[in-house]
């Protein structure tokens, strides 16, 4: 009786035939590449995700720059005009000195002729 009770308690909680060793290892096995999977995929998007911050840093960035450089085109422009203005007016004041000059040695020359 008690090989009897032993053979029905082998046949309900353990492995009866190799069959039933092999589905429990498919089994198993199937749980780690599942656990595998799913690790991958975690680490995966995770990079996915850094990446995307990095190109979202970087567009940021170069939007800045982008900006700066406008500006300072817009700026140098303004100056441009500004510095031909202060180069034309700069031109026109050489030319009244250059005439003041000539005048006092035209009226220098004159008082020397009209002394003599």
């Amino acid at each position: 009786m008690a090989a009897l009770a032993a053979r029905e308690f082998i046949n309900k909680h353990m492995f009866a035939t190799s069959r039933d060793i092999l589905n429990l290892i498919l089994s198993v096995c199937a749980l780690a590449l599942t656990l595998f999977i799913c690790w991958a995929l975690y680490y995966f998007i995770s990079g996915i995700h850094k990446l995307h911050n990095l190109i979202q840093r970087a567009e940021t960035g170069v939007a800045k720059i982008e900006e700066v450089i406008a500006m300072a085109r817009e700026k140098l422009k303004n100056s441009a005009t500004y510095f031909m203005i202060l180069g034309e007016i700069a031109k026109r004041a050489m030319e009244f000195v250059q005439e003041k000059r000539a005048e006092r040695q035209t009226e220098k020359q004159n008082k020397k002729t009209s002394n003599k």
